[in-house]
């Protein structure tokens, strides 16, 4: 936590390093990152994830999205947030599971002092409200949470977590199919021009896909979008299919998003950001290096896509233990600072992550949705608690017809970073082999990358819903279904329409029926 005096010497600092401005919506060269859910996975040092006014030191970002408020109407009527190991220094408002964060509150006025646009991203892939029942209800819960989050109010019965402290705006990560989300969206566009003490964004993490199936209703032109982080990963239009050298992209598809914005957005001035994995464990496919991510921007500004607006990175944790990243990036859009080293020693060795939670509220942790054609879940928050220290997940689901290639993964100790549940690493810590294989697609299959299963996991009881299960982390499949094991519960999940779960050995995935054996059970 940061004393009135050391904050103000930090403006000072910044101001004369000539600190890199919030977002601005008029450049290409902004960089925002995701913070709040720890997803590298250490509990502890210097690659745990750190205060939020940490990261606010550095000149290489000039956006940051709080991820997640992952529950909108919950326990008491109120919202809750989750920021994984940051939420320690949290209590719980009575009669709610809503966090009271004094320090993050702190940070945030520290981070808008040093110039950064600081953002409540809403969603996060165990979201699982589905929006509103009706456009009334969608209305309402943009009065809370702009009662919450924004302008203090003179209802003094609104429970607000950053105290006095107010966001600069709401980011939208919704991987599954939300309902009457556009009104929502619409009242807090309303709600933000009562108040012209300041400037209010509202943004949006689409997958790159496109339209994409979760945010399409809002994308169509029925909402005022100031910019979108397009996630280029975890899909066959990611930065990984960028053919280098080629002015014709057969699946990178930065194109299909710019003639959204200049044609079909209700903003045609909206800023389109190039999506990408802060490191090689962010996502299940789509890491490229500084210099690829480099050439692609040139790409993107050589073919006069005027819509680019700079890179977004998931997440700040996995890019501060990728040495050099961030001031790589930031100097390949142009922007580099001097001033203030933003990233520290990385470690090559894979290793088994464990955490703690006091919580009894059971939470999927690595919610994959199929939901709807065209969808990968890729940004996972961890259960919430004040006590609790979680990790996020990285789940990987595609419904885009395609045919599947496999890469295999294998590590001498733990699979990295692919699935960390409120107890232990699903994968064992001692010295025996473990696999992960990462499905992706490539044109016509609905495809879901699953962490590695031992024998005695992948033989564990049919997933049904509340039935029982031995170790969290599991995947199972139940014909069009899969469970994942959570706390010693099955959490169910369903495949797109038309696709069934098929069991591949160490992997699930869903496809079309085909040859696949019937994975049904009871």
């Amino acid at each position: 936590m940061y004393s009135v005096n050391t904050a103000a010497a930090l403006v000072a600092l910044c101001a004369f390093q000539g600190v890199r401005a919030a977002l601005d919506v008029t450049s290409s060269s902004n960089v925002a990152i995701y913070w709040g859910q720890n997803s590298y996975g250490e509990s502890s040092g210097d690659l745990a994830q750190q205060d939020l006014a940490y990261y606010c030191e550095s000149s290489d970002i000039d956006v940051i999205q709080l991820a997640f408020l992952d529950v909108i109407n919950g326990e008491g009527g109120a919202p809750e947030i989750n920021f994984a190991n940051s939420g320690n220094a949290c209590t719980t408002f009575d009669g709610t599971a809503l966090l009271d964060c004094p320090t993050i509150a702190e940070d945030i006025v520290t981070c808008q002092g040093l110039g950064k646009t600081i953002l409540l991203s809403i969603g996060g892939a165990t979201y699982s409200e589905g929006g509103f029942t009706s456009e009334a209800a969608a209305i309402a819960g943009a009065k809370m949470i702009w009662q919450t989050f924004g302008p203090v109010s003179t209802n003094t019965s609104i429970n607000r977590p950053f105290g006095d402290s107010v966001v600069d705006g709401f980011d939208f990560d919704f991987e599954s199919t939300v309902e009457n989300m556009p009104a929502f969206a619409n009242e807090l566009r309303t709600l933000f021009a009562e108040d012209t003490s300041k400037t209010y964004y509202l943004t949006a993490a689409p997958q790159c896909p496109y339209p994409d199936a979760a945010d399409n209703p809002m994308l169509d032109g029925a909402v005022y979008f100031d910019a979108i982080w397009v996630q280029f990963y975890n899909n066959y239009c990611g930065v990984n299919y960028f053919t280098t050298g080629s002015t014709t992209q057969a699946d990178f598809n930065f194109n299909s998003w710019d003639t959204w914005a200049t044609t079909i957005s209700l903003n045609p001035d909206v800023k389109v950001f190039l999506g990408i994995p802060g490191g090689s464990t962010a996502a299940g496919t789509g890491y490229e290096s500084a210099s690829t991510i480099a050439s692609i921007v040139d790409f993107i500004i050589e073919e006069g896509y005027t819509s680019f607006g700079g890179v977004m990175m998931w997440d700040v944790s996995q890019v501060y233990a990728n040495d050099g990243f961030l001031s790589s990036i930031a100097s390949g859009l142009g922007s580099s600072s001097t001033g203030t080293t933003t990233s520290v020693a990385t470690t090559s060795s894979a290793k088994s992550t464990t955490s703690t939670s006091t919580t009894s509220k059971a939470t999927t942790l690595s919610k994959v949705t199929t939901t709807t054609a065209s969808t990968t879940s890729t940004t996972s928050s961890s259960s919430s608690s004040s006590t609790s220290t979680t990790d996020t997940v990285k789940a990987t689901t595609t419904a885009v017809p395609t045919t599947l290639s496999t890469v295999t993964i294998k590590s001498t100790k733990t699979v990295v970073h692919m699935i960390t549940t409120n107890a232990k690493a699903v994968t064992s810590a001692t010295s025996t082999t473990s696999t992960a294989t990462l499905t992706t697609a490539t044109a016509a299959s609905a495809t879901t990358t699953a962490a590695s299963l031992t024998a005695d996991e992948s033989s564990e009881v049919c997933p049904i819903s509340g039935g029982t299960c031995a170790t969290s982390g599991t995947y199972a499949c139940n014909g069009s279904s899969y469970g994942i094991c959570d706390n010693g519960e099955w959490a169910i999940q369903k495949c797109a329409s038309g696709l069934i779960c098929v069991q591949d050995g160490s992997s699930i995935y869903c496809d079309y029926k085909g040859d696949h054996p019937d994975t049904t059970c009871s």
